[in-house]
C-alpha cells in the first residue's frame, strides 16, 4: 500500500469496510488486534477490509509503536493472526510510512464462514445504535445468517427439532398440487399425483424412509399448521398493509404457511387493483395500475428470500402511489444494486426456491427481478427500483400513479408488428422519454452491460427508427427519434430536443454568464444538455470567437465574458441587441 492510497482510505472516514486503531491514549494489545480483526471478517460484503493501526477515530495519523523490539515484524503478525483466530485466518500486514509516523495496515479477506478468536470470541462489524460502525457480538442465529448470504447454508433445509408430520397440514398438500395445475405449465406435473408423504420427500421438506424421521424447514413454511408455525418458527411472519398518508387504513399480519400467504395476498391485490383498456388495432390491451406478474415476482422473492434467522416480518404495504414490499435480510453476496438485472440468480435458501418454481409460482429461469422491471417498463410505468435496500433488509418500491398509456400503446404496437421490445430496449427508450438525452456511459450503466453492447443496442434502436444518435466518439449522444415523439404525442418535444442547436446553446451559454458571473464545463453540460466532451467544444469555440475567456486549468477552469461584452444593451432575454440594420435603398 501507498502513503496515497493509505490517505484516501482515511480520508473516506471509518465505514463497514475500514477501522481505525489509535494508540495516542493507549497501546493496542494483541488481544484487542485480533478481535478487531475477527470483527472485520465478519462483516457483510465480500470486498477486502482494512484495519489501520496508529490513525486516531478523527482521523489524525499519530503513528504506531514498534511491536516487536525496535521494529514491527509483517510476517510475525501475519503469524500472530493466523495462530490466534478459528478458523485460521490468512490477513496480509504492511508498515506505511506517512511523514515521520508508521501505520500498520492490515488487509483483512472478508470470512466464508463466520471466524472467531481461539478463545471463543465471535464478532461483527455492523452499524450502532448511533449509526457508526462498531463491533457488536455475533450470535448464533446471526452466524447461520452469515453463512446463508455467502451461499454456505440454506437455513429451509435445517431439521426443526421438535418438528414431527402431524405438524403438517394435509390441505397445504393439497393447495400446492392446485398451484402447479394453475401454472399453465410453469410447475412440475410430476409432483401432482405423488402421496403427501412421498410429495414431501421429493421437495427436501422431509426425511423419510419407511416413516417421516425428522421435519425440516421447509416442510413447515411449506405445510405447517398455523399453530405448528406460531410454536417452530415465530420468526415467520407476513403484513398487508394499505396506508392513506398517516392513515392505516388495514394492518393484516399472518402466521401462515407460505401458499395460503401468495394466495391471500394476489385475492387482495386483485380487489385493489384497477386497469384502464387500449384500443390497440384490433385488440383491447389492458393497462393495470400495478402489473400482476410484477406483484407476484416481488411477492415470491421477499417471501423465498428473506433472512429467517432474522425477525421482522415481510411487509406489503399498499400507498396511494405506490407498492412497497420488503423482507429482512439484505441482498446475498454478491448481489448489488449496480449488478441486480445481470448477476446469476443466488438464493439464500435454495431448497425453498425450487419449491416455488415446482409449484410454478415463479419462473424456472429465475430471473424474476427481470419480470418486475419488464412489466414495469411495458406498462407504461416508471421502472421499479431497490435503492432503498441496505445490509438488513430489500425493499422493492413499485411506482404507481397515472400510466403513460402512450408509450404502453407504442411497446404493444412494436409487439404486435412482430418487433418485440425486450427490457434493455424498454430501459433505454423509458430513459430518453424522461430525460431526453443519454450518452453510451451512461446507456452501460443503466442496462448494466459493457459499452459495447449498450451502443448495439442504442444502434438497433435506431435501425428500428425508434431513436437518433447525434454526434461522434466520445461526444455522441442518442435521443427519441421525430416519429417515435409522434407516437407518443409530443410533436413538439422532438423540435424543443432538436432545437438546441449551436447559436441557441451559445445564447443560453452567455446569458447564464451574464446572471451568474461566470460558467463551468459541467454547468454548460447541464444547462444544454450536452456530454462533457461536447460542452468542452461549445465553450472552446466561444472561447475562439473572444465571446468567452478561460480561467484557471482542469477542474478549477471556469469562462466569464470579457470587460467589453458586459456593458453591452441586453434585450429581455440578456443578450447583446445588435445596432439597428440602416436600410438601403434600392438601386435605379
Amino acid at each position: 500500500m501507498t502513503p496515497e492510497v493509505l490517505r484516501s482510505l482515511i480520508a473516506g472516514a471509518e465505514t463497514l469496510d475500514v477501522e481505525f486503531k489509535g494508540e495516542e491514549a493507549r497501546s493496542l494489545s494483541d488481544g484487542d488486534l485480533v478481535e478487531a480483526i475477527v470483527c472485520l471478517a465478519n462483516r457483510p460484503g465480500n470486498a477486502p477490509g482494512w484495519l489501520l493501526v496508529g490513525v486516531e477515530d478523527d482521523g489524525r495519523v499519530t503513528g504506531t509503536r514498534p511491536r516487536h523490539a525496535d521494529r514491527t515484524d509483517p510476517l510475525r503478525l501475519q503469524a500472530l493472526i493466523a495462530h490466534r483466530t478459528r478458523p485460521s485466518l490468512s490477513a496480509r500486514v504492511e508498515i506505511v510510512r506517512v511523514g515521520d509516523k508508521n501505520v500498520i495496515a492490515v488487509e483483512v479477506p472478508a470470512a466464508r464462514a463466520p471466524v472467531g478468536t481461539t478463545d471463543g470470541k465471535y464478532l461483527r462489524r455492523a452499524l450502532g445504535g448511533d449509526g457508526k460502525p462498531a463491533c457488536l457480538p455475533l450470535h448464533f442465529h446471526e452466524m447461520q445468517g452469515l453463512q446463508a448470504d455467502r451461499g454456505l447454508l440454506d437455513y429451509s433445509a435445517l431439521v426443526v427439532p421438535d418438528a414431527d408430520w402431524d405438524d403438517l397440514d394435509p390441505l397445504e398438500f393439497e393447495r400446492f398440487r392446485r398451484f402447479i395445475r394453475e401454472s399453465h405449465g410453469r410447475g412440475d406435473a410430476s409432483l401432482v399425483d405423488l402421496p403427501d408423504v412421498e410429495l414431501a420427500k421429493a421437495l427436501g421438506a422431509v426425511q423419510a424412509t419407511h416413516a417421516v424421521s425428522s421435519v425440516h424447514a421447509l416442510g413447515l413454511l411449506l405445510f405447517g399448521r398455523e399453530e405448528s408455525l406460531h410454536r417452530l418458527l415465530p420468526v415467520h411472519e407476513v403484513a398487508f398493509q394499505v396506508l392513506s398518508g398517516l392513515e392505516v387504513r388495514v394492518n393484516d399480519f399472518f402466521r401462515w404457511p407460505l401458499l395460503r400467504v401468495m394466495d391471500e395476498l394476489l385475492a387482495r391485490f386483485r380487489a385493489q387493483n384497477r386497469e384502464e383498456e387500449l384500443l390497440v388495432g384490433m385488440l383491447r390491451v389492458g393497462v393495470p395500475d400495478y402489473p400482476p406478474a410484477a406483484f407476484r415476482e416481488g411477492v415470491a422473492n421477499a417471501l423465498i428470500h428473506r433472512d429467517y434467522t432474522r425477525l421482522g416480518a415481510v411487509h406489503v404495504q399498499w400507498h396511494d402511489d405506490r407498492i412497497e414490499i420488503s423482507n429482512p435480510g439484505g441482498f446475498p453476496e454478491g448481489v448489488r444494486l449496480d449488478n441486480l438485472l445481470v448477476t446469476q440468480p443466488r438464493p439464500r435458501n435454495p431448497l425453498l426456491a425450487d419449491a416455488f418454481k415446482r409449484a410454478g409460482v415463479v419462473e424456472r429461469t429465475a430471473r424474476g427481478i427481470d419480470t418486475i422491471f419488464f412489466e414495469q417498463l411495458r406498462n407504461g410505468r416508471p421502472a421499479p427500483s431497490y435503492a432503498r435496500s441496505n445490509e438488513t433488509g430489500v425493499v422493492l418500491v413499485l411506482p404507481g400513479g397515472k400510466a403513460n398509456l402512450a408509450f404502453a400503446r407504442l411497446v404493444a404496437e412494436e409487439s404486435q408488428a412482430q418487433r418485440p421490445l425486450g427490457l434493455d430496449d424498454l430501459l433505454l427508450l423509458n430513459h430518453l422519454w424522461l430525460d431526453r438525452r443519454l450518452t453510451t456511459e451512461e446507456a452501460a450503466r443503466l442496462i448494466q452491460k459493457p459499452e459495447a453492447e449498450a451502443r448495439g443496442r442504442l444502434q438497433r434502436l435506431v435501425e428500428a427508427g425508434l431513436a437518433e444518435a447525434r454526434g461522434e466518439r466520445k461526444g455522441r449522444s442518442w435521443h427519441l427519434a421525430a416519429a417515435t415523439y409522434r407516437r407518443l404525442g409530443e410533436k413538439a418535444a422532438y423540435v424543443h430536443q432538436r432545437g438546441f442547436e449551436t447559436v441557441q446553446q451559445e445564447q443560453m451559454v452567455l446569458q447564464y454568464v451574464r446572471t451568474h458571473g461566470r460558467i463551468t464545463r459541467r454547468e454548460a453540460a447541464e444547462l444544454c444538455r450536452l456530454s462533457p466532451d461536447q460542452a468542452k467544444r461549445l465553450l472552446s469555440h466561444l472561447v475562439g470567437q473572444g465571446t468567452l475567456r478561460a480561467h484557471g486549468e482542469r477542474k478549477g477552469r471556469y469562462y466569464d465574458v470579457p470587460p467589453n461584452d458586459m456593458g453591452a444593451p441586453k434585450s429581455d432575454m440578456g443578450a447583446p441587441i445588435s445596432a439597428p440594420i440602416k436600410p438601403t435603398r434600392p438601386s435605379r
